[in-house]
């Protein structure tokens, strides 16, 4: 798996993914981005900012997509919740999607996984990473566990209001000098 940033000749590709996985949450009853988010404005957004990145499989092949927004990001300013750390030096990741011609492979693990690896050269002064996701995806809940983040708080109304969305934290292990065991 590999991260490549995305240009303006990426956006049909993006966009599909995106679509892509608005259907695979309203085929599971999930009503996270069944609305106008995220739509072409905050696609076209991520790419101007170099927000915007593809997931790609090792021979090359799409498999996904996600953002990687800087701090400040004021969608978190309404947390019922707490951060593990106060800081400034975060990322958010929004839109995370895998192909469903791809689901099934282990990719948005690897996505993580290798996002991690990726901020960790190219953005070391980051020391927290943050997401969410609508309470009732229980997938990305799940990859999100799987990958170390903690549950820190709720954003109520975020999109919708009566949404409820859930929000994770992971400190980068470079910005933690006592992991615990």
């Amino acid at each position: 798996m590999k991260m490549k940033k995305a240009t303006m000749d990426d956006l049909d590709t993006i966009l599909a993914i995106l679509r892509n996985g608005r259907d695979q949450l309203a085929e599971r009853g999930v009503d996270q981005w069944q609305g106008d988010y995220p739509n072409v404005q905050h696609i076209k957004e991520d790419i101007e900012h170099g927000y915007a990145y593809l997931a790609q499989s090792n021979d090359d092949l799409t498999v996904g997509t996600l953002a990687i927004v800087d701090a400040p990001d004021h969608f978190y300013d309404d947390l019922d919740g707490q951060w593990l750390m106060e800081t400034e030096d975060y990322v958010v990741i929004h839109r995370v999607a895998i192909h469903s011609d791809h689901a099934g492979k282990g990719y948005a693990s690897k996505l993580f996984v290798h996002m991690l690896d990726y901020l960790e050269e190219h953005r070391p002064v980051i020391k927290s990473i943050r997401i969410s996701t609508n309470e009732h995806n229980q997938a990305m809940q799940h990859v999100i566990a799987k990958n170390g983040f903690t549950k820190v708080g709720t954003l109520h109304g975020a999109f919708r209001p009566q949404e409820l969305s859930y929000v994770y934290e992971l400190l980068v292990p470079s910005a933690n000098p006592h992991p615990q065991a």
